[in-house]
């Protein structure tokens, strides 16, 4: 509660407390949506919608490995290499609730918040509950660069 007394305003122990809780809250769901890339495959190739900052160099050739990839969460974008020199781009978005996908292994884009699996070849859905595949990125691989188109 706050109110006023003479010229000075007047905040109580209890709005202090809801404004800290309120800022702990937002740092939490910030912290949900972060990215960790490290260990993780992706495969990179052209896809065919584009998305994130045009021109954007994401990785060399080198850093995807081949039947796996890697997750870009501040791009918004897996890149993945189902076979050796063929480089795919999707939304590093679930379409089953929004969740950040995160792991790349066997050829399965993984989801950790419900179990969804999305092929790391063409996005499409392999285990849901997940309904509606991947959305693909445009990718350019130019010499041994990966970048966003």
């Amino acid at each position: 509660m706050t109110g006023t007394y003479g010229n000075a305003r007047i905040v109580t122990r209890r709005t202090v407390v809801a404004a800290a809780g309120a800022a702990g809250l937002g740092a939490a769901l910030v912290a949900c949506g972060s990215d960790d890339s490290s260990g993780s495959s992706s495969d990179n190739s052209a896809g065919s919608s584009s998305g994130g900052s045009s021109g954007t160099v994401l990785a060399k050739t080198t850093d995807i490995p081949e039947g796996g990839g890697v997750v870009f969460g501040d791009q918004g974008v897996v890149v993945t290499q189902p076979q050796a020199g063929e480089f795919k781009a999707f939304s590093s978005v679930c379409t089953h609730s929004g969740c950040a996908v995160k792991g790349i292994a066997d050829g399965v884009i993984n989801c950790p918040c419900h179990g969804s699996k999305f092929s790391a070849t063409d996005g499409s859905v392999q285990a849901g509950p997940a309904t509606t595949p991947l959305p693909a990125k445009t990718i350019k691989v130019s010499g041994t660069e990966i970048s966003l188109a």
